[in-house]
């Protein structure tokens, strides 16, 4: 094993958690806007979930996730047009309110610490994130959390049409960063979309299982698990030692 030049993230349940409510985040967009149909957030949530449904979209553990992405802006605006909605704000505010209200997260135990020690083993880092919120949007909010951070890119599939575990997300952010796929580690908690993708783009796999949000089918091959970011600190000092 090699010590890695890079390490790559995920985002959710990986450098940050937090549970998810469509409603309440549906519910502050509403409170924002121009409703003269006075329509409710839980109708409102309902049919996007059926809207959902009918993209194939299906999100979570033990799923086959679509390998294309589907950018919020025009998901919401047709969800709110449909109903008459209207707004006063952009789209990107529209998003930030039901961001924040549907998933307040918090950092996960020991990433800023491990993030400092990476920093001083000169070890460099980014983000790849399966999510269709703008790029902006996620790079914002990981920014609030980890103020200190030393991503050098955030690389969210909503601006790349491509979603984990395809190979491409993974093959840009090596290119972006300029180094081989052996010479990287992507930690993720998401065995599919995280683990086998990154394993399948040549990538060495780190499976963060200290967030995760139900319970997995392990990959099908012995990968680095780690459920506490501590931990992988203590496997790069060892590797750091041997190599």
């Amino acid at each position: 094993m090699n010590k890695p030049e890079m390490i790559l993230f995920d985002w959710g349940n990986t450098l940050a958690t937090g549970g998810f409510d469509g409603v309440a985040g549906t519910r502050a967009v509403l409170n924002s806007s121009h409703n003269p149909n006075n329509v409710t957030a839980e109708e409102v949530q309902a049919f996007a979930d059926k809207i959902n449904r009918e993209c194939g979209r299906e999100y979570g553990y033990n799923v086959k996730e679509l390998t294309a992405e589907i950018h919020n802006h025009p998901f919401q605006r047709y969800l709110y047009e449909y109903f008459g909605v209207e707004f006063d704000i952009s789209q990107d505010e529209v998003e930030e309110i039901f961001w924040s209200n549907a998933n307040p997260v918090h950092n996960t135990e020991g990433i800023e610490e491990f993030l400092r020690f990476l920093k001083s083993e000169n070890i460099r880092t980014g983000v790849i994130s399966n999510i269709s919120f703008t790029e902006k949007a996620l790079a914002r909010r990981i920014n609030s959390m980890l103020p200190d951070n030393e991503f050098e890119f955030i690389i969210a599939s909503s601006e790349y049409v491509f979603r984990k575990p395809n190979g491409r997300l993974f093959e840009l952010a090596l290119r972006k960063a300029g180094i081989t796929a052996d010479k990287a580690w992507y930690c993720g908690d998401n065995v599919n979309c995280d683990v086998i993708g990154a394993y399948n783009a040549g990538i060495t796999p780190v499976w963060y299982t200290g967030d995760m949000d139900g319970k997995q089918t392990p990959p099908p091959f012995e990968c680095i698990t780690v459920s506490k970011w501590k931990e992988l600190k203590e496997i790069l000092l060892k590797v750091h030692t041997t190599v």
